[in-house]
Formats: C-alpha cells, sequence, structure tokens
C-alpha cells in the first residue's frame, strides 16, 4: 500500500513540476498579465505586472497622492508602448487604491511605506528569480517616497526616475506663491485669461504664505489644478488624448472599488498630512547627494503643482554621475498624459541603456 501512495505522490509530483514548467514559458512572460500580494506589518498591498518580463526588467511605478492608485497609470504610452520594453509594476501603496489592513499614526509612515516597496522587491525576487533587474519610478507623491526608497536601499535598483517628485515637500508650499506670481505675470502679459490670472494673484495675495498652513497648501494645490486647465485652455500644455483619459477611467473606476479607494486617500492623507505633517515638515533635498544610481528627472514646464524649480533642484542635487534633465516644453504635472510619445522615448531609452 506504502509502494502505491509512494508512486502516486511521485506521479503528482512530476504533474506539478510540468504545469509549472509549462506555466512560466518564455511566451508568457513576454506578455504578462500577473497580480501579485504584499503582505508587510499589517497590510496587504496588490502590485498589478503587465508586459515584456522576458529580460527580467521591472518597471516599478509610484504612485501620486498621498492616496493615489497604481492603475492608474496604466493608459497612454506606458500601456501601448513602455509594456513592450519591460514588465510595468502598477503598485498599491499602504493606504491606497485597493490595500488593505488597519492603519493608525504608529501603523503608517514614509518609513514603513518605504520599507514596503523593498519587500515588494523580495516577493517579484520570489516569483520571478533572483536575477530580476528593478527600474524605480515616482510621479508627484510618488517622488517622496522614491526618495525615502532610495534612501534606504538603492543597490537593489538599476535606475531611478523622478516625474513632478515633490522629494521636497516642504518646500513645496513656499515655492507655491513665487510660481503662481510668475506664471500669473507672464499670462497677463500674454493677454491669456486675464480676469483668471489676476483673480489667482488676488487670491495668494490673501494668503499668509510665510508661515505654513495645511489648510492655505491644499488652497494652493488645488488651484494649481486650475491653473493648468487654463494653460491648456491657451495650448501652453498639450491637452490629453481622449484615449487616455477613457483608460484612466477605465483603470481607476473599473478595475477597483471607489468607496474602498476614496475611503484610504482620505484615511491616509489624515495620517500623513494632519497627523504627521509630511507636507509642512519632510524634506530630502540636502540628501540627494546620496543616490548615486543612474538618475532621469522628467518634468513639466508648466507644472504648476510641483513647481519646475525643483527639477533644477533634483537634478543639481543628486549624487549619480550618470544623470538627465528633461524640461517638457507642453506639459504640466503629467508629463506622461500631455507629451505621451517623447514620455516613452526617454523612458525606454533609460531603461535600454542601463539595464
Amino acid at each position: 500500500m506504502q509502494t502505491i501512495i509512494n508512486k502516486i505522490q511521485k506521479t503528482i509530483s512530476v504533474l506539478v513540476s510540468v504545469l509549472f514548467v509549462l506555466s512560466c514559458t518564455q511566451d508568457d512572460v513576454g506578455d504578462l498579465s500577473d497580480t501579485l500580494y504584499v503582505r508587510h506589518k499589517g497590510a496587504d498591498m496588490p502590485a498589478h505586472i503587465y508586459g515584456n518580463a522576458s529580460e527580467k526588467v521591472f518597471l516599478i511605478i509610484l504612485h501620486g497622492g498621498p492616496g493615489g492608485n497604481g492603475l492608474s497609470y496604466r493608459s497612454g504610452t506606458i500601456k501601448s508602448e513602455i509594456e513592450k520594453t519591460c514588465a510595468v509594476v502598477y503598485y498599491d501603496q499602504r493606504g491606497s487604491g485597493m490595500s488593505q489592513g488597519k492603519y493608525s499614526e504608529d501603523g503608517i509612515s514614509i518609513e514603513i511605506m518605504a520599507e514596503d516597496i523593498l519587500a515588494l522587491v523580495k516577493v517579484i525576487q520570489h516569483k520571478y528569480g533572483d536575477d530580476s533587474k528593478f527600474f524605480l519610478m515616482g510621479h508627484s507623491w510618488g517622488g517622496t517616497l522614491g526618495t525615502a526608497v532610495l534612501l534606504k536601499n538603492q543597490d537593489v535598483f538599476k535606475g531611478w526616475i523622478e516625474i513632478g517628485g515633490a522629494h521636497d515637500s516642504s518646500g513645496v508650499f513656499f515655492e507655491y506663491p513665487k510660481n503662481f506670481r510668475r506664471v500669473a505675470n507672464e499670462q497677463i502679459a500674454l493677454e491669456n485669461n486675464v480676469t483668471y490670472w489676476e483673480a489667482v494673484k488676488n487670491k495668494i495675495d490673501g494668503l499668509n504664505t510665510d508661515t505654513y498652513s495645511d489648510d492655505d497648501f491644499y488652497t494652493m494645490n488645488k488651484e494649481a489644478s486650475k491653473a493648468e486647465e487654463k494653460l491648456e485652455d491657451d495650448r501652453l500644455i498639450n491637452k490629453t488624448r481622449s484615449k487616455i483619459q477613457g483608460e484612466f477611467v477605465i483603470n481607476t473606476f473599473f478595475k477597483n472599488n471607489v468607496l474602498t479607494v476614496a475611503w484610504n486617500a482620505n484615511k491616509t492623507q489624515s495620517i500623513l498630512v494632519r497627523d504627521q505633517g509630511i507636507f509642512k515638515d519632510l524634506s530630502f533635498k540636502d540628501r540627494l547627494d546620496e543616490i548615486t544610481i543612474p538618475s532621469l528627472v522628467l518634468w513639466g514646464k508648466y507644472d504648476m503643482v510641483v513647481p519646475p524649480k525643483f527639477a533644477q533642484d533634483a537634478f543639481d542635487g543628486l549624487g549619480s554621475t550618470s544623470k538627465k534633465l528633461v524640461i517638457f516644453q507642453n506639459s504640466g504635472h503629467t508629463i506622461m498624459n500631455h507629451e505621451p510619445d517623447l514620455f516613452a522615448d526617454e523612458v525606454i531609452d533609460f531603461i535600454n541603456e542601463y539595464e
């Protein structure tokens, strides 16, 4: 009886091995569609992976926010072009998107969130092999988080791509008034939306911008988005293509539970911004020289959300001897939507050079 059982066990073992090999063929990873979950320090975080993993190159995208979601970036040329070059990891950060867990002030912080990313790397290595290669890309708030990750451990990444990144969160508040006035004066001189820009100057002048305030920060942050709409109207910023908008809606609203995403975003921002004061106190500008891996800094000329000053600051401050700064002349904060073809070209060239 035991002999028969042993034979059955061996047969099952062989079948499982064959199925495993078949499920991991080169063809499959060349057109990957996978979802992993990272469980770390009380949170379960999904990572959706799409694209060409035949060379085991993974581009991890850190979304904006705090409180955005990874799949909102799966549109335009990220989906149609960059996924042909490598596997793109659309990851929901702790307390964001469809992540789950119990959050409190001591359960969510930028330190823990940075550790989560390094845990994600280990999960991908476990599934796809220790020879997997990683690039890290952070947009907006993702630039803050990505910088924190690299300051913990940059050795696991081949390169860093910062897009309109808030690596100096505390500095953004004090740069807002200067940037609003500069752009407003330029647009008034060009006779573009004069009434709006005069009103913006009056609004900024009515705020106490000498001392940080969460309420004033959010007032200027929201106004930044409105300002970019006016710049689009005057064709200084390219309009987002309808296809990209459609893909964004599908990925954001139909592939996520909207209520969960909204609840997470509200809770996470409350903890990180209101309780921990990351926009008031957090800045990595004096530590950027510690980042020495190849770096690509991409920014929109008309970025009103994280002003272009921080593009030059990032480029000058980074300690890498292999670094590049590109200012997109017809873009605001979301360059991947405003100039998607140029964006894809820059990212693909960077990955191909340093993989």
